[in-house]
């Protein structure tokens, strides 16, 4: 297939340190062209892939500061791959913030499917439906159902690259608090959980003003340890070393990649389930999901003890990349053979189901 993969411009794919949508959208790409696709990546010139790479802007705006308004140049990006569309069978745009390319959707000869990367609020739903027939991927099911109202081609989770997360069947003695410093990540719930069990937590992430106002006066540098943002060729051995992944969320989100990252390494997961935390985690084998904080606190001394080969064997089920680029392809061809583009492709339907992909 011929198949545009449009990334947000904020920065590289990969990323050089942390951005999620990147990772993906670089395993993804990675993957397609593996399998013999006709990849083109429209990203950042600072971008590194075997796809070919159309470039909007040398720098991502999160590099260059003159790059302003972000929103007008995550449209240019997309407007260079609507421009092209006569080109490709699909076009896949990655919406960081929102669905921007839905103005292009019936301008576009090419189908346009959009995975959005946050949860969306009733009220954006509402704006997006004015597009009822514009196909969205789900990254969850959870995701898929606050989508009401709008076509929702399938649903695929996010994959993970095992190679860069190895088992790690003896941890480090310290949990570990992996994400943004926000209320909504549970960053002070992560703190009062370790601070309960008596075990010690590492803080990773990029420091910000909530973090120099709010949870910077929790870091005593003993029991709980400031460790700044971890770039990704030392997120596996941190995550690898930890006895749990704490994941207290305080609000909906629809996926958690640092949970499949996390169970990857064999590292457990206690989490509270909001969004789709409970989706992701299977209960018992790869860690647990609460609906308080206090029941997380008390069931550590089990998690902290599950067999991490069986945590990495059943993240391997769920997250393999090649279980991801299987569902994207069956939902491209489905899309590319309803629009009648990308002649045989009727072939890569055969024997698969009619259905949008399991995402579990």
């Amino acid at each position: 297939m011929r198949i545009a993969l449009v990334a947000p411009v904020a920065q590289s794919v990969p990323p050089a340190r942390s951005g999620s949508i990147e990772t993906v959208t670089d395993l993804l790409a990675r993957g397609l062209v593996e399998r013999d696709h006709e990849v083109t990546l429209f990203a950042a010139g600072s971008s590194d892939t075997p796809a070919t790479l159309h470039a909007a802007f040398r720098r991502g705006y999160h590099a260059d500061e003159s790059l302003w308004p972000w929103e007008l140049c995550e449209l240019f990006n997309l407007a260079a791959a609507v421009e092209r569309a006569s080109c490709f069978d699909v076009i896949h745009a990655q919406a960081e913030y929102a669905p921007l390319g839905l103005s292009y959707a019936r301008l576009s000869a090419a189908p346009l499917v959009h995975t959005v990367h946050h949860w969306p609020t009733a009220t954006e739903v509402a704006l997006w439906s004015h597009y009822p027939d514009a196909p969205f991927i789900a990254v969850s099911d959870a995701q898929a159902r606050q989508l009401r109202g709008l076509t929702v081609a399938g649903i695929v989770h996010h994959a993970v690259d095992p190679a860069t997360l190895p088992l790690r069947s003896e941890p480090d003695d310290y949990l570990l608090f992996l994400g943004r410093f926000t209320p909504g990540k549970g960053v002070l719930e992560a703190i009062r959980a370790a601070r309960r069990a008596g075990l010690r937590l590492l803080l990773a992430a990029a420091e910000n003003a909530y973090y120099r106002e709010v949870v910077a006066p929790f870091v005593d540098g003993d029991r709980v340890v400031y460790r700044g943002e971890v770039d990704p060729s030392a997120r596996g051995e941190l995550l690898g070393g930890a006895r749990a992944l704490l994941y207290p969320v305080q609000a909906d989100e629809p996926f958690g990649l640092v949970l499949a990252e996390a169970m990857t390494c064999g590292t457990p997961v206690a989490a509270l389930d909001r969004g789709a935390v409970g989706e992701l985690v299977d209960e018992g084998i790869t860690g647990g999901v609460f609906d308080k904080l206090d029941d997380l606190v008390a069931a550590l001394p089990r998690i902290v003890e599950l067999d991490r080969t069986r945590v990495r064997r059943r993240a391997l089920e769920r997250f393999h990349p090649d279980r991801m680029i299987e569902g994207y392809e069956a939902l491209y061809a489905r899309l590319a053979v309803a629009a009648g583009r990308g002649k045989g492709l009727s072939k890569t339907l055969q024997g698969t189901n009619s259905e949008p992909p399991p995402s579990s």
